[in-house]
């Protein structure tokens, strides 16, 4: 059984390009664009479902950044969170499916090509309280932890 990866959501399409690191000492893992989009100017971008989810340890989550090159040549940026927990992948709602919002800050509208590298994504792990006592449990995918 693996600890820590990326997977295929169900009915992914088969296409569908898992994460992976650029170099030996990345820290993040290169999310790939599943389609052409548009992130226009002054706007945000539909949100973006990648068909991949994050097999990770209870005391992990996935911190999604955009990746530096699209922030400073092209002032995008990423229109989430951007964290991803543990209990997100196999969700009933939508299987884990990783979806991300792109904001675009400069005057000029912003094609993302199918293909591209859009965001990297980094597994930390994370500290609880001493008297800690959250007991729920995820009953879907975005924004489900407000129904506990």
């Amino acid at each position: 059984m693996k600890v820590r990866c990326f997977e295929p959501v169900v009915n992914a399409p088969e296409d569908t390009k898992l994460p992976k690191r650029g170099s030996k000492h990345s820290a993040g893992y290169d999310f790939y664009a599943p389609k052409d989009f548009v992130i226009p100017a002054r706007g945000t971008s539909e949100l973006i479902h990648f068909n991949v989810k994050a097999i990770m340890p209870k005391d992990e989550y996935l911190n999604l950044k955009i990746r530096s090159g699209l922030s400073v040549k092209h002032n995008i940026m990423l229109c989430c969170s951007g964290v991803i927990d543990a209990d997100f992948a196999n969700n009933p709602d939508n299987d884990g499916n990783i979806g991300a919002k792109f904001m675009n800050m400069g005057d000029t509208k912003y094609y993302m090509q199918k293909g591209e590298r859009c965001m990297q994504g980094i597994f930390l792990k994370y500290l609880t309280v001493d008297d800690d006592d959250a007991d729920g449990e995820r009953g879907g995918g975005y924004g489900s932890s407000g129904k506990f």
